[in-house]
């Protein structure tokens, strides 16, 4: 990318940082392709601004039903890398190209499960269909009672697949048929029980593959995305190209410097807005027989972006402040219940980066009005990437009176719901002779119940809409952006939120400090702006964090 005017070092690609942080968040968030726990689960890491919505299917076929890492890898992906998708929200804090290619590779494995479990069921079951739809029949029935929670309802469905157990035994012991038919009858009452344990058996080993997937990427042992699909072979291969275009598109995507302002929402993927201070005095001349030299708000903006680089550096070593992601964003305005966002196109655009020339004509320009505007951010990505720091400043001369406004959003740690790790299937029962005392017992890892409902829907996994339509899917908060969406507030964490409180001041005096200079350099009187400025570094040490976007203390 071209700079003008020789600021080179302001603009230009985003490259992530190998020391960036990130990976606890992406790996937690990445983790959910893989979990086998019931779909609705995904409510419980909803946040007050982003709720996702669970499409259950039809009440009748219960037995198609996704788990949340099917529903889960399914909609990211679908969302994330579709051909006419709307414009995503960036993921500070984590890595979205690692998310998704995640998600590809839970749909890799379950797809090649699908593919061994259509065998089965096309053997074992459609060969012998009276059969299978006699133990479909009984299965359906004992998931329905099951779900009640009246126990005599639950031991109900039990006792009508044992019935159904029965009546198949007695139908092979006494068939009332002869010849090929009566052996076509015993077959179709073994055969589907033969195909469950073939199939029992193919999808437990996916199932232990799939939790070593989830355990490894909590644990840290960075288990990697095998997605062969996105690796064109020979040109003919156009999905594949499609694929890759994609997975280049969402990156090129995440290094945008276009943001949204949601109101209440504060700046999408940044968090809300807890703090606000302005600086607003007028520029009257420090020289009464003189003019001030004329200047613009990029001019202050240069002088506090150079000043910004220099946080990392203290008197002490005291370990202070890590290295900061200092950029200029162009943000537009969007309603608080907008579903959809809109980013900046035509000649001032590249590859969703708005380009420098336009940026500093927006920051000298569009200060009051329409249109979108400029903001010099200082972003900290911290603990891994489960805090999002960014200190936002903006510089506005309308009449004679200068503004200087910082404002601090944060972005909280990923909801604990993507924190959890397996744990092995088990129950606690009364011992024989201590009956107050109980014990565990371990549970086969793949129950019966769900070796059918994998079965079932495996010929239909090459059909995605009617599976959805069947047996149901999530709906992804909107705008969506694969960190923001499930990210909780940072205040309940006392070093959290001590860390939030803590960079205001040092940024708040930096910023003042490079605008006074500015205003000295030019011939400016800087009493009123040091005499405010002193008055904001003390008002700035309050420990509460405010509702700013709210406009309420």
């Amino acid at each position: 990318m071209t700079v003008d005017g020789g600021y080179a070092d302001f603009f230009g690609p985003q490259v992530p940082r190998a020391d960036g942080g990130g990976q606890t968040a992406t790996f937690a968030l990445a983790s959910a392709a893989y979990r086998d726990n019931p779909m609705e689960e995904i409510k419980k890491a909803d946040n007050d601004w982003h709720k996702t919505v669970v499409n259950k299917g039809r009440a009748w076929s219960s037995l198609f039903r996704p788990n949340l890492g099917e529903a889960f890898s399914r909609a990211v992906a679908d969302r994330m890398l579709g051909g006419d998708r709307k414009p995503l929200i960036q993921s500070f804090g984590a890595e979205p190209a690692v998310v998704v290619e995640h998600c590809l590779a839970a749909n890799g494995i379950r797809r090649a499960r699908d593919g061994k479990l259509t065998l089965v069921i096309v053997v074992c079951g459609l060969l012998f269909l009276p059969g299978m739809l006699v133990w479909l029949l009984g299965f359906q029935i004992r998931t329905t009672v099951a779900k009640s929670e009246n126990k005599q309802a639950g031991a109900l469905g039990t006792a009508v697949l044992l019935a159904i157990g029965v009546l198949a035994v007695l139908f092979i012991v006494k068939m009332p048929f002869a010849g090929f038919w009566g052996w076509y009858a015993r077959a179709s009452m073994i055969m589907p029980v033969v195909g469950w344990f073939w199939a029992k058996r193919i999808c437990e080993g996916t199932a232990r593959d799939l939790r070593e997937r989830w355990a490894g990427l909590l644990s840290g042992s960075g288990v990697g995305a095998k997605v062969p699909e996105a690796v064109p072979s020979n040109p003919g291969e156009t999905s594949a190209e499609q694929l890759r275009q994609s997975l280049a598109r969402l990156g090129a995507e995440q290094l945008s410097n276009s943001v949204f302002y949601a109101g209440p929402k504060g700046i999408l993927g940044m968090g809300t807005r807890w703090g606000s201070w302005q600086l607003a005095e007028d520029l009257v001349p420090a020289d009464a027989g003189r003019e001030i030299h004329p200047f613009r708000s990029w001019d202050v903006i240069r002088a506090v972006h150079d000043q910004l680089r220099m946080l990392e550096r203290g008197p002490l070593n005291t370990g202070g402040f890590p290295k900061a992601s200092i950029r200029h964003w162009v943000v537009t305005p969007v309603g608080e219940n907008a579903k959809a966002v809109s980013r900046p196109e035509g000649t001032d655009v590249e590859a969703y980066q708005v380009k420098p020339h336009a940026i500093q004509e927006i920051c000298n320009k569009q200060q009051f009005g329409a249109g979108d505007r400029h903001y010099l951010g200082v972003q900290w990505t911290l603990w891994d990437g489960q805090l999002v720091l960014t200190m936002l400043i903006t510089v506005t001369v309308l009449h004679a009176t200068l503004r200087v406004e910082v404002t601090g959003h944060a972005l909280g740690p990923v909801n604990p719901l993507f924190t959890t790790k397996p744990e092995a299937p088990f129950k606690e029962v009364g011992k024989s002779f201590k009956p107050w005392e109980t014990r565990k017992v371990m549970l086969p890892l793949v129950h019966t119940n769900e070796v059918v409902r994998l079965t079932v829907r495996a010929p239909l996994t090459w059909y995605p809409p009617l599976l959805n339509w069947l047996g149901g899917s999530i709906t992804l908060p909107e705008p969506f952006g694969v960190r923001h969406a499930w990210a909780d507030q940072p205040w309940r964490h006392r070093f959290m939120a001590d860390d939030a409180l803590r960079a205001a001041t040092p940024v708040l005096r930096v910023v003042h400090a490079a605008a006074i200079r500015v205003l000295d350099e030019n011939g400016a009187d800087t009493s009123k702006f040091g005499t405010r400025s002193s008055f904001l570094s003390n008002m700035v040490q309050d420990t509460t964090p405010m509702k700013a976007d709210l406009y309420d203390a």
